[in-house]
């Protein structure tokens, strides 16, 4: 049987991972750099969201964190006032020398041949010692990689109007990333749309492996009753969500472009989450647009609850997660095909024809003519066990 070591920053998946490896009895170890107990005085910084860097399902004796050199690196970023791609960049070779100084420690520990896991972008320099060791080598990628990045750039061209600071990354960002792949003896995605990027990236298709998100419903929607209305009219108007980064990459600009061709009608959007690029005053102050700030994880029940319909016009995403959430509050969806395949069409959501503004409004006209289709999408809600953690188990102990 192999161990694996996981080395992740951050509580990506909350551990989902790990989790399932320590569950199974293969987990050697978790390498983070925050890890934050109930019983930690570090849960009380108030900088950043230390309190989620834990999960009691993972046994402490397990862990390995670097809780004091990180809170030293995030000062130093802050001193040196490093932004954006430099903060990214410093942040990941920060954890990966962190990390060889650990497995220094541990690899004379280790009676059989351990696996390595790491996710993209923070893995280069953790492989090249895993090879030096005779290890195998995992790679989380959490994205679609350097083509989503062309898609990206060709919107920012497009949509120049809604001027942001954003920037590409580096040339040295994706020949770190492409020397990660080339290490890597697996590399795990989680939709056919990354397999379908990385392998035009040049990525060695027989290494890539397809494994969904794992994402466990909260106990309180297990009861959820979603009701319609008979129609909707002004007293009672079509309620849309979108959820996540306001930005081009997620289809903010074809959404807005929806709003305008659907003056009139009683449809009103609640847009949550946080701004990243310049909203023109015209839909800032839209009587029919909501704008919510960011809000914590355990809020955003309370949108999915209110909402009629879920939005997800995505140019590119490595899954999206937000669709199981909404998913698990039977919300139907309306999402793009650049995503995770989490709608089935006219079972529970809609799939985009394009990511326009009128594929957008017709979508959303659909449902506010019929809200017993809406109701039927509600009652068919996908509740799949791919998106388990005993399917990830699965993949996870087949995986070589």
């Amino acid at each position: 049987m192999s161990h694996w070591i996981c080395c992740q920053i951050g509580a990506r998946e909350h551990y989902a991972i790990p989790r399932a490896l320590h569950e199974i009895g293969q987990l050697a170890y978790l390498i983070t750099d925050a890890w934050v107990s109930p019983s930690s005085p570090f849960k009380y910084f108030p900088k950043g969201r230390l309190k989620e860097r834990f999960h009691p399902a993972l046994s402490s004796d397990k862990v390995r964190a670097f809780n004091t050199s990180l809170l030293g690196f995030e000062l130093i970023q802050k001193f040196q006032k490093t932004q954006d791609w430099d903060t990214i960049i410093n942040r990941n070779q920060w954890f990966q020398k962190q990390t060889i100084k650990m497995l220094k420690k541990l690899a004379p520990s280790f009676q059989q041949t351990p696996i390595l896991f790491s996710y993209s972008y923070a893995a280069l320099e953790l492989f090249r010692f895993a090879k030096q060791q005779g290890w195998l080598t995992v790679l989380g990628q959490i994205d679609p990689g350097i083509f989503e990045e062309k898609i990206v750039t060709q919107l920012y061209t497009r949509y120049s109007q809604y001027g942001t600071d954003w920037q590409p990354a580096p040339q040295s960002y994706w020949q770190n990333w492409q020397e990660e792949c080339q290490l890597a003896d697996v590399i795990m995605v989680n939709s056919q749309w990354s397999r379908q990027l990385l392998e035009q990236a040049g990525v060695d298709p027989q290494k890539l492996h397809l494994i969904p998100l794992v994402y466990t419903p909260p106990a309180i929607a297990e009861n959820w009753n979603r009701i319609y209305p008979v129609e909707f009219n002004h007293q009672r108007p079509l309620r849309v969500l979108f959820l996540g980064q306001v930005i081009l990459r997620k289809g903010i600009a074809a959404l807005l472009e929806a709003i305008k061709l659907l003056e009139g009608y009683p449809i009103e959007f609640w847009i949550v989450g946080p701004q990243q690029i310049t909203i023109p005053p015209d839909f800032q102050y839209h009587d029919k647009i909501h704008w919510v700030a960011q809000v914590n994880r355990s809020k955003t029940a309370y949108y999915y609850q209110l909402a009629d319909v879920f939005l997800f016009p995505t140019h590119s995403d490595g899954f999206g997660l937000t669709q199981l959430e909404a998913q698990a509050w039977q919300l139907p969806i309306i999402a793009s095909s650049f995503c995770g395949e989490v709608v089935q069409p006219d079972l529970n959501g809609l799939v985009l024809s394009e990511i326009t503004g009128k594929a957008i409004a017709d979508s959303l006209l659909s449902c506010f003519h019929s809200p017993q289709q809406l109701a039927k999408f509600s009652q068919q809600a996908m509740n799949s066990s791919i998106f388990s953690l005993f399917h990830l188990q699965d993949c996870l102990k087949n995986i070589f």
